[in-house]
Parts: structure tokens; sequence; C-alpha cells
């Protein structure tokens, strides 16, 4: 028997929406969503690779308890009831000794939290994180502080842009194909496009615009490019004056930093920032200066972002089309939102353990996810408050976070280590107990909402049934509620039950999801009118000074410094993505794994050369005792002080076959990172590091 389902991807966090072709019950074919604008009917590589995943039999496949050491590998197979006894009973003694606040989940982000956000908050825990301080943290609190709104509450509108500047976003390689297509439809209509980066990544090759930067001087470059737009008065005047507050202090902080000064600092010629600066006047207001995707890289990247925003400011585009025009939710085009699972309980009156809202230096910090990183030193130090137990979500900080060993040593003080994950990590190696998440082609997901221009919601049905002993989110945590006694959530006992709830009050059934997998919540895109325009500041404009960050004893336009010198016989660490793998879940999928099964150093080929390096040759990468074999990638299109690996890579565990012992794990080469973080905008700064390199 044949049949299509309409689902959502999992295969990383954009979560395309997807078509399934059923064959007498076995996945055939995925494909891009042909009702979704923008995918075309498209996916990415990764997305194509699903059923390889779901057929894969190097994934958990039934919930096992550990019975030696963490990170032993010695398991016993158990059942569900048996494994969720085991964590429910665990978890109520801790939480019987420690309180209630002694347990911390964390995940990486995304539409599908509602519910087990819920059932954080049955339990009367503060303690939700995702993953966002080794990723996007700087990027969402330099939006709030100059929008006084996240990230997300504006949309990137690609499709009708006339100049892109990519910087920390290497949009063709870390692909969202709905952006990538929207992109290059721009890029036919005349939209021009600028790389800045380190190296010459794919997105370079297709830019009008490459500046080849020396490593941790963006931030200099956009100083820079501030001064040029202010000094020749290239920016918007009128919308400054309705919507920019304190623009004489950022014009007085600019005054020194000219193109001939950022030249010296970044090696971008003066007359090169000038002409750029120009050309996004012509271009404004319908300019992105996209503010980055992962901007966990150096001492200012906070600030790096913050200018970002502060740019498209000056352009007019904040609010505009083809800039950054307002995402829209439900209710801004009169229609009811989804019922929040969360409104089940009330919210948490214990602080959060991060001190994210609360302590001293950390009151502009975004509440919603707080920063996991410094959770971690809460569970090593006991302060404020002991963590005893957690919950790591399809999330695996071994590989997102540096220095792997230093952070099992804090988990080691953790009475219990709880992996809901659909493939093996690091993270769930070392943990107690590992329940199996069915992967997305067989697991059904609460109902989600996108905010855009065109608001939808939208839904993942499975396709077939799980292939091995697993279970979707919303069982495993509603099965946990009824065990620990939050009796509102544990009443949801099917899926029907839990879609049901969701659309009270909107009109809607689930059946309404069939014909596309989405509910469309408006016929045409919402774009304000600048009269129209509100922001959520405390001046209602968009803020030069943050008083946030003021009142924490941090400055809002924070004096340039130059980057660390990179020592002798050293170079800078680098890292990023490729369009083929999704950091390092998807290494050990046999798909993917076939066509990339290694990373590369790229290095730069006159220092190649000074070190007797031939392309292609394996090099020894090292740094403070750790070290790994990689082939090298000789080319001039690398700065000479930077090397340059895709993450994800380096995999240790026997049960991962085809990814064990290939390649070189980047977050092992920088160690005691994770204590190094921006205290202005929260995430690691996980480029400030050096290795050498050496022929084997």
């Amino acid at each position: 028997m044949k049949k299509r389902v309409y689902s959502v991807c999992g295969m990383c966090t954009v979560r395309c929406p997807i078509e399934v072709e059923v064959d007498d019950g076995k996945v055939v074919a995925v494909r891009g969503n042909p009702h979704a604008s923008g995918l075309q009917g498209s996916l990415c590589a990764r997305g194509a690779a699903g059923p390889s995943l779901l057929y894969d039999d190097e994934r958990p496949q039934t919930p096992l308890i550990r019975e030696g050491a963490r990170g032993e590998g010695k398991w016993r197979k158990a059942t569900w009831d048996e494994a969720l006894d085991y964590v429910a009973e665990k978890m109520n003694a801790i939480r019987a000794e420690y309180g209630d606040r002694s347990v911390l989940l964390s995940d990486r982000g995304g539409p599908f939290r509602d519910l087990y956000r819920a059932f954080l908050r049955g339990i009367n825990t503060p303690n939700y994180c995702n993953h966002d301080s080794a990723c996007a943290r700087n990027v969402q609190h330099g939006a709030l502080s100059v929008m006084g709104a996240g990230r997300k509450s504006v949309c990137y509108d690609l499709k009708n842009a006339k100049h892109v500047v990519l910087q920390t976003r290497n949009i063709f390689e870390a692909i969202n194909v709905k952006e990538v297509n929207d992109l290059m439809d721009a890029r036919e209509n005349g939209c021009k496009l600028t790389v800045i980066d380190v190296r010459a990544n794919v997105s370079a090759s297709k830019a009008d615009n490459f500046f080849m930067i020396r490593p941790g001087t963006d931030y200099a470059f956009n100083l820079a490019v501030i001064h040029t737009l202010l000094n020749e008065n290239l920016y918007d005047s009128e919308y400054a004056e309705q919507f920019i507050q304190d623009l004489d202090a950022l014009r007085e902080f600019v005054a020194g930093y000219t193109p001939e000064w950022a030249e010296k600092e970044t090696g971008v010629a003066a007359e090169g920032i000038r002409d750029f600066a120009r050309q996004l006047a012509e271009a404004a207001p319908s300019v992105i200066w996209h503010p980055g995707w992962m901007n966990a890289r150096y001492g200012d990247s906070f600030f790096l972002s913050r200018t970002a925003y502060i740019i498209t400011s000056l352009l007019g585009g904040i609010g505009a089309k083809g800039g950054l025009p307002f995402a829209s939710k439900p209710g801004d085009v009169g229609q009811k939102g989804l019922v929040s699972f969360m409104d089940m309980y009330p919210k948490p009156e214990e602080k959060r353990v991060d001190g994210v809202g609360w302590q001293e230096g950390r009151t502009h910090f975004d509440g919603g996810p707080g920063l996991v990183n410094l959770a971690y030193e809460a569970i090593a130090t006991g302060d404020p408050y002991p963590i005893k137990a957690y919950i790591a979500q399809r999330h695996d900080p071994l590989m997102a976070f540096p220095d792997s060993a230093a952070l099992k040593k804090v988990w080691d003080n953790l009475d219990l280590l709880v992996s809901v994950t659909f493939s093996w990590s690091d993270t769930a190696w070392y943990s107690d107990v590992v329940l199996p998440l069915s992967m997305y082609l067989e697991r059904d997901s609460i109902i989600a909402t996108k905010n855009g221009l065109k608001p939808y919601f939208f839904v993942r049905r499975k396709a077939v049934d799980p292939v091995y002993d697993s279970k979707a989110e919303w069982e495993i945590y509603t099965e946990l509620a009824r065990r620990m006694g939050c009796e509102e959530l544990g009443g949801l006992k099917t899926i029907e039950d839990v879609w049901k709830y969701q659309l009270q009050g909107t009109g809607l059934t689930i059946e309404d999801f069939d014909a596309t997998g989405m509910v469309t919540l408006a016929n045409e895109p919402r774009y304000l009118a600048r009269e129209d325009f509100k922001f959520k500041t405390a001046s209602g404009k968009l803020e030069m000074i943050c008083p946030g960050l003021e009142k924490d004893g941090l400055v809002s336009l924070k004096p340039y410094e130059a980057p660390e010198a990179v020592p002798e016989g050293k170079f800078r660490i680098t890292f990023g993505r490729c369009a083929v793998h999704t950091q390092g879940h998807t290494v050990n999928n046999p798909l993917l794994n076939e066509v990339m099964s290694e990373n590369v150093l790229w290095i730069n080929a006159a220092v190649a050369e000074e070190l007797g390096i031939d392309d292609g040759e394996y090099v020894r990468v090292a740094a403070n005792g750790h070290s790994g074999r990689i082939k090298a990638f000789v080319t001039p299109f690398i700065h000479p002080e930077a090397v340059f690996m895709i993450h994800g890579f380096g995999h240790t565990l026997p049960v991962e076959s085809r990814a064990c012992g290939k390649g070189v794990a980047d977050n092992e080469l920088m160690p005691g990172g994770i204590a190094r973080w921006d205290k202005a905008g929260g995430a690691i700064s996980m480029q400030e590091n050096f290795v050498t390199v050496s022929k084997e």
C-alpha cells in the first residue's frame, strides 16, 4: 500500500516541511513539501538521507541503564516501564533531598519544546536551558540590546533584498533550503552579495565582494563601516531621526575608527571598506547584514552582532521589505494562537541556577533558555544551589562545548544523567540512562507555530511505525509526568489528546492539516508601514546605548581591542559547517558518511610550503596535550594566521563504526575553553584558541 505523509524534517535545526513517500510500510522517498513556500520541493543532502538514519542499526534501539562506570559502555537493556520507573524514582529521590530546583534539562531549542517545558514546570524547576551559548546567544542578546526583542522578532526577507552581507553566516553550506532558494532568486534579480570571512567558503565563491579578514578583527571592520556611513552621510537620516536613540553617542564613539585605521587591523583596504559602505547605501533600505547564526567565536562577537543590527538600523532596514521586516505572530493577523502546555502549571518561583535574570552582571540576559554553561558551573560548585539530575534532550554538550574531559568532571557531581536521543553521542555514552527517541520519520510531535511574514501552524506526523523500541517526546514526558505526580500533563494519553489540547479555541481540528501538513494564518505577507513600527525598548526606539547592559556594569559601545596575537609557530583554530553534515550527529549516517567520512584542515598555501606540508597529506594538529591526525587541504583561500576544520568529527565511540577514528574534533583542541565566555553576550569564545600543525 502506497501513501504520502506530510511531516517535518529532523536532520538539522531548520526543520523543513517534507513530503514522505511510503510503500508497504517502508519509507522509499523524502522530498520537500511542495506546498511549503520557498522549498520548491527540494531538500538538502541531509534531509534526503533521513531514511538512511531510519533503518540504521547503529542507533540506540532500546532503553539502556548503565551498569559500569560512566563512559565505560556497559549497559543493560531495559523495558520502557523499567527505564521510566528508574528515572522517575531517581528524580523524585533527588527532589526530596535537594529540592525541585535540583533538576536541569537542556535541548537544542526549536519549535517542539512546549510539552517538555511544561513537564519541568510540573515538577517545579526553573532550570530549562538550550544549547545556544555554543551557538547564537550573542546574536539573540545583540538583537535584544538594540531592538528590545529577540533575533526571531524579525525576518530575513532574502527574496526581496538588494544587498545581503554574510558575516559569521555561511548560507550556502550551513543550509536552510528556503533561505538558499530565496537568496538565489534575489541574486537573479540583481541582489548583491558580500561575504566577510577568514576563508573563501562556498558563499564567498558566489559573492560580488569578498573580504578575507584577519581572524578576530570583524568588529573593527564593522566600526569602520559605521564610521563611513555616518561621516559620508550615507545613512537614512529620516529613519534615524524617527527611530534611533542616542545617534550622537554612536557618532562620537566611531569618530576615530576610520577605514584607514581598520585597514591596519583587518588587512582590508580602506578604499574597499568605503566603496562597500556606498554600495550598502545604494541598496538601502533593502539590505540584510546577517547578524550571524553560530557566533560563539571571539571575545567581542556579541558586539559584532550588535553592530550588524546597528548598521541595518542606519540603513533603515529594520522593519523594511527586503531587509529585516517584523515577524508576525498569529494574533498579529487576527488568529488565535495554540494553547501552551506550560499554561497547565504556574511558573516556578525559584530563581534560575545559572543566575540569568537575577545575579549581578546577568540581569540583561534572556531568561527563557538561560546559559547552560553557567548551569554547569553550578553543578561543579553547588552555588547558588546544587543541580543533581540532568536530562540532555536531543543535545550533545560533550561535542558542542570545548574540552569534553573537563565537562565530564563537572558531570561527575550529578546523581543522574539521562540522554533522550535518536543517535549515539558522547553525551549519551556518558549517561546513566539512554531513552531512545524515535527519529522524525517514525514519531508524531506537537503542533508548532512558525512566525513570519505569513505565520502558519504545522505538524509532524509519523510516516511509519518505529523500527526499534523507541518513543516520541510526547510519550516519554507524559509517561514521566504520570509517574511524578503531574496529573494534568500525564492525562494526555494519545497524540490526538495532545493535538486537541493545543487547538482549543482556534476553530481548527487536526484534519485541517491533512491537505498540506500546515494551516496558513494569513493570505498575504504582512509588512508594516513605518508609521506602525514599534520597538520594545525603554525608549521605544532602536537603542545605541542599552540600559540593560549599562545597569549590569557593561558598556553598550565597547572600544575595540585587538585580538590576542597568534603565538609563534601556532595558528588560530576556526571551524564551521558544511552542506553534508549537521554537527556530529550525522557523521555516522550510512549515506552521509559515504559522501564525507572525515574533515580536513584548511591551511594557507604559503604557510604550508614553509612547513613542508603538501596538499592531501596527513598532518598532526595539537593543543595542550591533545592531538589528532587530519588531512591537509592546502589553499591560498584562507588567512595565514588561521586553520579551519568542519565541526563534528573525531568520534571515538565503538558503536559508531563508520565515524569512529576519522577526522579531528575541534572542541578537544580548546582546553579550558568552556570557562572563556562573553560577559555581554553570554556565548563561549571558541575561536580564542591556538594550535600547532606539524607533519606526521
